[in-house]
């Protein structure tokens, strides 16, 4: 399956369901064409419930649908992926639960020889940051702008920065050859998320 570049919208831990969906469509119609569903702080069944809202609107879309650190949601709502932290399963194994069908991400942080690991376990694209100080992960360790440009020898798949980037920042990502860049805040803590998603889109 193909895997777009651009704006890859990652959902906020929104609890308000109907809140999460009217933003989400907005991003989609700047012409975003992946989200992720990402709730680390919703119950399974809220999980379920909004998982599945959000399959109902990217199926209207056409656009993909990632599920964060649940291989076992994705399938259920027929998602069209996952995406796997470090300590979210084993990356293998999740391969073998997709089928060869459904795309597998994964999260490498700094590190380009876990992201060689990944690929060979079957990840179908790989994650590196926080590029930038992340109002979501304020303590995460940061990724230097040079990581990426090792990244366009050596990785064979689509590569995606993820950490306090926004239409401001995100410039020099493209610039180093970065496929997809992973945004909650910057489109979705705004007044208007599809003028922020169509900022980074440009």
């Amino acid at each position: 399956m193909a895997i777009p570049r651009g704006l890859y919208a990652v959902t906020p831990d929104w609890a308000e369901t109907p809140r999460l969906i009217t933003a989400t469509e907005a991003i989609l119609r700047a012409g975003c064409r992946i989200v992720q569903y990402r709730n680390k702080t919703a119950s399974p069944c809220h999980r379920d419930e909004q998982a599945v809202a959000l399959r109902g609107l990217t199926r209207r879309y056409g656009v993909l649908l990632i599920v964060n650190d649940d291989v076992e949601l994705a399938i259920s709502v027929e998602a069209d992926g996952a995406h796997l932290g470090g300590e979210d399963g084993d990356l293998a194994e999740a391969r073998r639960r997709l089928g060869p069908e459904r795309i597998l991400g994964a999260s490498c942080y700094q590190d380009i020889a876990l992201a060689h690991a990944a690929i060979a376990a079957g990840a179908d694209y790989v994650a590196f940051g926080s590029v930038y100080p992340s109002p979501t992960k304020p303590q995460a360790k940061r990724t230097g702008l040079d990581l990426f440009d090792k990244t366009r020898t050596g990785i064979r798949v689509p590569v995606a920065a993820i950490g306090g980037i926004t239409a401001e920042n995100c410039a020099p990502l493209a610039a180093a050859g970065v496929d997809l860049l992973a945004v909650i805040s910057a489109v979705y803590d705004t007044a208007s998320p599809e003028a922020a998603a169509r900022r980074i889109q440009r």
